[in-house]
């Protein structure tokens, strides 16, 4: 090979919870490079969680939500002979959990609400009883690659 594989950069735990995970979502939450604004969203978004769910551990439930709306197949076009095909392929783990979070942002973004803290935290519950937006993307995508299973000869 002419170039070597590019090497991950390290992502530094966040000051409360001391996990790499939450930085990682903080990451994703964060616009125009405003992280701190970005941790603030999240950590008064994790209080109201602890508010609604009444558990003194609001972070297991975001945990329990990452958990939930992490997909396991997704659908990847394939042109053979002329014909697009949905062929439904594993993910890798790093793609699983950028998917995920990516979808509950997105999907928080989209509520109707208040602050962007308030439509985190009710996209956070629904997606820790297995409901929501966020939720539902993963259904439909599984439900994409079930449909399309019997084109997954086809993967190269």
């Amino acid at each position: 090979m002419r170039k070597s594989r590019a090497r991950g950069h390290v992502i530094a735990p966040d000051p409360v919870y001391n996990d790499v995970m939450v930085t990682t979502f903080v990451n994703n939450l964060m616009l125009d490079g405003k992280k701190n604004t970005a941790f603030k969203i999240f950590y008064s978004a994790l209080d109201i969680v602890a508010k609604k769910t009444e558990e003194e551990d609001s972070l297991a439930v975001w945990k329990k939500a990452i958990a939930n709306v992490t997909p396991q197949v997704e659908v990847r076009s394939r042109r053979v002979g002329g014909a697009t095909f949905q062929i439904p392929q594993e993910i890798r783990n790093s793609r699983k959990l950028s998917q995920a979070m990516k979808w509950m942002i997105s999907f928080a973004r989209k509520r109707n609400g208040r602050s962007m803290a308030e439509k985190l935290a009710d996209e956070i519950v629904a997606a820790s009883r297995e409901e929501g937006g966020s939720y539902k993307k993963k259904e439909d995508t599984h439900r994409m690659a079930d449909a399309n299973k019997a084109f997954s000869h086809f993967r190269f």
